[in-house]
């Protein structure tokens, strides 16, 4: 299934989970010739259900839906108690006398993924680990093209083999999580132009360029090194249309000055985001803290509080390494940019 040959433009919108992807940003990228994805990681069934419908109002042109592939986790309470106590700095410097132990720590992924088979979106994407062939063949079955998340050329084989449609390759420099699931986190250090060739090499299927893409003569470049299409994420973080917090998108606009690099700090899982003080504070003790998305449930008040008070310190500002050259344009606006940018000069 080539579902971007149903696109006018090899542009994957990136699907950014906690909010930023809104209704109108997915839909405007759709309508404006790429795809738009939503991230449905954080949400449960129903809340998918509603957005996919609203988003289902506002375009009919293909988008993808993405989610995270992990189980439920069954931490000890020895591991969570470590984990709260690892936070004590962070969360003592608001004021507060314990730490909100969540109720949840995670959506049900396997209810994710009925959900998904009932709506038929033109692509699902996936990250964090690998579907089975049977998962696959059931999306192929709904009419869904099945895209998967890789950082080293052999997961890019592992989702060749069961099936994959296409496969995203993303560099180091991309913001957000990491997708790595075979081997160490750490060891996955590729730069994206280092990546982008090995895989488009070792596979047959499409391999959809990611990490440090912001103008249309970076998508070029990605499309020379043998990629057919690209999945941007922070140039379509500061649009017009997105949901982060206006302190976080100012943050993101503020300069050429900001310093990215990664962290699992707020959730268990490599991240590449904006250093601010709490990857700072917990820099030390990051790689004792629970793995996703255990530790992420436990930063979510932390998160929510400074979300409230509008404190960037204690926010997520996950952004990729060229968030520099982020542009504060409407999703349309920066559509038409890049497309006339990959223009020959």
């Amino acid at each position: 299934m080539d579902v971007l040959s149903l696109l006018e433009f090899p542009i994957v919108q990136g699907p950014m989970a906690g909010g930023s992807c809104t209704s109108a940003l997915v839909a405007g990228v759709s309508n404006a010739g790429g795809l738009g994805s939503l991230p449905g990681s954080l949400l449960s069934p129903a809340a998918i259900r509603d957005q996919v419908a609203q988003i289902r109002t506002m375009t009919d042109r293909p988008f993808q839906l993405n989610f995270f592939v992990q189980p439920t986790p069954t931490p000890s309470e020895q591991e969570v108690n470590a984990g709260v106590e690892l936070l004590r700095p962070i969360w003592q410097s608001l004021g507060w006398t314990d730490l909100p132990v969540p109720t949840q720590w995670c959506q049900d992924f396997s209810a994710q993924f009925e959900t998904l088979l009932e709506l038929r979106p033109a692509a699902a994407s996936f990250t964090f680990d690998i579907l089975t062939a049977s998962q696959v063949e059931r999306l192929h079955s709904a009419g869904i093209a099945v895209i998967g998340t890789i950082t080293t050329v052999d997961e890019a084989r592992a989702w060749e083999k069961i099936g994959a449609d296409a496969v995203v390759a993303s560099g180091v420099e991309a913001g957000g999580h990491r997708g790595t699931f075979l081997g160490p986190q750490e060891e996955a250090t590729l730069s994206a132009r280092q990546l982008w060739p090995l895989v488009a090499e070792a596979v047959r299927i499409p391999v959809i360029a990611a990490g440090g893409i912001m103008t249309g003569v970076d998508i070029k470049e990605a499309l020379s090194l043998g990629a057919k299409a690209v999945q941007m994420g922070t140039a379509f973080l500061v649009t017009d249309e997105s949901g982060i917090h206006p302190a976080y998108k100012q943050k993101l606009l503020s300069g050429h000055g900001l310093t990215t690099r990664l962290t699992r700090s707020f959730s268990g899982r490599y991240a590449r985001g904006v250093e601010n003080r709490f990857m700072k504070q917990m820099e030390s003790v990051e790689t004792q803290v629970p793995a996703y998305p255990v530790q992420n449930a436990l930063t979510g008040s932390i998160r929510a509080a400074a979300a409230t008070s509008g404190d960037t310190e204690l926010m997520s500002l996950w952004a990729g390494a060229e968030v520099g050259r982020a542009r504060a344009l409407s999703v349309a606006q920066l559509m038409q940019t890049l497309v006339a940018e990959m223009r020959p000069t």
